[in-house]
């Protein structure tokens, strides 16, 4: 077939433009597979993964001479002013949720850019600049009273963020978490520096606490108290707890042997963090 000239110009044209718009929608899809996650996306994967309600059942149903069955309940509460967010958190047994004996805010937030973190590579430890590391700090609430049950509240008739940001009051610890390794189950992870942070519950100077957030949105934390001499006074000894998302069925078997407490339970409580203060 023959083609005249101004045809031949036409789809020389067409082919050129096809081709530009190829390079352009490409270099939009590498930019958008390439875009490097931000030190705030990690914060705000963070605070999400530690929002909602979870269950140590599991964990209680394996070894139920060392675990409880607790129920984790966090949720936002407030935002500062640099970004960082502040979320309510409360621990209960799970067959008297509305009787929390552990509340805090917790406030999660970027470490300065300047912090260096500590990061293992192979059998050496380096210091160095790490832009997925941040803060995750515990803070004990002015009038907890007020905020039993907070998550569980229509949100009119919870204190308001500027009351929340109002009864932020003691800092107990902070936990400095950074992404884990390629491979391994958790997302996140981190813990306090090895002196941990003063405590005085149950003959205890100083607490530690080592804290991870897995993929599948479960929550391990693993507290613990010591002594002058190093001797742990409180806190499992055999490992975190581990809090899993809650299932649809939150209130089913919620009289469970693993949901009440043993009859001995002073004893157990005494090597438990989870009455600790």
């Amino acid at each position: 077939m023959c083609v005249g000239p101004n045809q031949n110009g036409w789809n020389q044209a067409r082919g050129l433009v096809v081709k530009t718009l190829l390079l352009i929608g490409g270099a939009i899809l590498v930019k958008r597979l390439t875009k490097s996650t931000t030190r705030w996306d990690h914060a705000r994967i963070v605070s999400r993964s530690l929002s909602g309600e979870k269950f140590s059942k599991e964990q209680a149903s394996r070894d139920p001479d060392n675990y409880f069955n607790l129920r984790w309940l966090s949720c936002p509460a407030a935002e500062m002013v640099d970004g960082s967010k502040v979320l309510y958190f409360e621990q209960a047994f799970w067959r008297t949720p509305n009787k929390p004996y552990r509340q805090r805010f917790y406030m999660v937030k970027p470490c300065p850019k300047e912090m260096k973190c500590d990061v293992e590579v192979g059998s050496s430890s380096y210091l160095f600049p790490f832009p997925e590391c941040f803060k995750l700090s515990t803070y004990a609430i002015r009038d907890a009273e007020e905020y039993k049950n907070f998550c569980d509240r229509p949100k009119d008739q919870r204190p308001q963020p500027e009351e929340v940001i109002g009864d932020i009051a003691e800092h107990l610890t902070t936990v400095h978490l950074k992404r884990c390794e390629r491979g391994k189950r958790c997302l996140y992870e981190g813990s306090t520096p090895p002196d941990g942070f003063p405590n005085s519950w149950n003959g205890a100077t100083f607490c530690t606490s080592e804290f991870a957030v897995m993929k599948n949105n479960e929550i391990h934390t693993w507290d613990r108290g010591y002594d002058d001499d190093g001797n742990q006074v409180w806190g499992v000894k055999e490992g975190p707890y581990e809090f899993k998302p809650a299932p649809s069925s939150s209130f089913v078997d919620m009289f469970s042997p693993l949901n009440l407490p043993p009859q001995s339970m002073d004893k157990r409580i005494e090597g438990s963090f989870v009455l600790q203060e």
